[in-house]
């Protein structure tokens, strides 16, 4: 898609969205009047490893939500959030996801950080035939029917990435690392096929628990094997025992960088920036973003939380997500949860980081690949990035392409991948 066509695109879709706002709607899910707040479930960690990036995902998604009530609702009604914490286990995802749909019997779900957070929430969601708004980065071989994915897949985030690592920091051996679950795990998978495609070769492949804070032996096998890159999926709190150790061990970006697709600004609050200075992330948004949008996003997110508050990846798509349900409520003019995900497909506007469409083929977004270094202050000095949105490509990796989708609106074509031999 063209630039100027995809603006023009978002710039319609905005009007339309204004239009719909402005009409009082009596419509609700069962299509009966009602003036009553519509129930939103907010299902992001408020303790545990994962408090440190879930807890400003649930205060981006509370920003917006209060935006958006300030402004007279969605459908003459306001949102009332229900809040769970799901205390960074899986399990407890899972039970809380039930709860929000069963007993509290909420319009639709902003929630989830993990891969592993969202395997188990899924299936309730399907069972129940709920709707899922997950914000955050995925490892891509999904193709949900209740959910829509609003963070980048793998063709957004390490497509670019392999081989401008490859290009300009001259690496060719690369040491995989991440935390044992599934996301770190597929990105890996990913990037090994990447990695064979462009030449590049794995000296190592390794893993260590969610929470994991013991990092001695694995830097220590990072010294002795001398890798030109790491390619890291570490994740949580884990990442400031993996970046710490990196630097008291002696080792330098200078000479192996570490080559982040987790790592963001909030991450590296925790760690310190003076330890992460040099290493490089993979996101479509940054905080250093120099647009006006952003600028007086980044404002307001500091007003809200405090001067010490960063932006994210994220944390941004938490935030504009909302407002893709909000458009999609209006289109709809219906609540149930099968009409808001057809009319949430397509969906335009300006984020942030500039601007999104939800696919109409697979429920993904359409988002701007960028790769940024870390800076003394813990800010990203972006170092690459495309000049437009792409779209989605959640099998890429596995031969996926614009001409030959293998998720769309329909499901999941097994004729042409099948999961179960991936």
């Amino acid at each position: 898609m063209k630039r100027r066509m995809f603006l023009q695109t978002v710039a319609a879709s905005a009007a339309v969205s204004t239009v719909a706002s402005c009409a009082r709607s009596t419509a609700t899910g069962s299509g009966s009047a009602s003036d009553k707040p519509i129930k939103v479930g907010i299902l992001f960690s408020q303790t545990g490893g994962l408090e440190i990036v879930e807890k400003s995902m649930s205060d981006a998604t509370l920003m917006a939500i209060d935006e958006i009530n300030a402004a007279g609702g969605i459908l003459g009604r306001k949102l009332q959030p229900v809040i769970e914490d799901p205390a960074s286990d899986p399990r407890i995802f899972a039970e809380k996801a039930r709860k929000l749909l069963l007993a509290d019997k909420v319009t639709t779900v902003f929630g989830c950080y993990t891969g592993a957070s969202v395997k188990a929430v899924l299936p309730i969601f399907t069972q129940q035939k709920g709707l899922l708004y997950y914000p955050t980065y995925a490892q891509g071989n999904e193709c949900p029917s209740h959910a829509i994915y609003t963070g980048a897949v793998p063709n957004q985030q390490v497509s670019n990435f392999i081989p401008w690592i490859m290009k300009n920091l001259n690496a060719k051996k690369f040491f995989l690392v991440g935390s044992n679950y599934v996301f770190p795990r597929e990105m890996a998978k990913v990037a090994k096929i990447m990695l064979g495609q462009q030449g590049g070769t794995v000296v190592a492949d390794e893993y260590l628990p969610l929470g994991h804070t013991e990092w001695g032996p694995l830097v220590g096998k990072i010294k002795e094997l001398k890798p030109d890159a790491i390619f890291s999926n570490v994740v949580g709190d884990s990442t400031v025992a993996f970046y710490r150790e990196f630097k008291n061990q002696g080792l330098k970006p200078t000479d192996i960088p570490i080559c982040s697709t987790v790592t963001s600004e909030v991450e590296t609050a925790a760690i310190g920036p003076e330890y992460a200075t040099g290493h490089y992330s993979s996101f479509p948004y940054f905080q250093s973003i120099d647009t006006a949008k952003n600028k007086e996003w980044v404002a307001k997110v500091k007003q809200k939380l405090g001067d010490k508050a960063v932006t994210h990846h994220a944390m941004e798509c938490s935030y504009w997500q909302v407002f893709v349900f909000k458009q999609a409520a209006e289109k709809a003019q219906d609540l149930s949860p099968e009409k808001l995900r057809a009319a949430s497909l397509g969906q335009k506007l300006e984020a942030p980081g500039g601007p999104v469409e939800i696919d109409p083929d697979n429920g993904n977004a359409w988002l701007t690949p960028r790769i940024g270094q870390c800076q003394a202050d813990g800010q990203y000095k972006i170092v690459d990035e495309y000049k437009e949105p792409i779209k989605p490509l959640p099998y890429v990796a596995y031969g996926e392409s614009e001409k030959n989708l293998y998720c769309t609106a329909a499901g999941l074509n097994t004729k042409k991948f099948d999961p179960t031999k991936s």
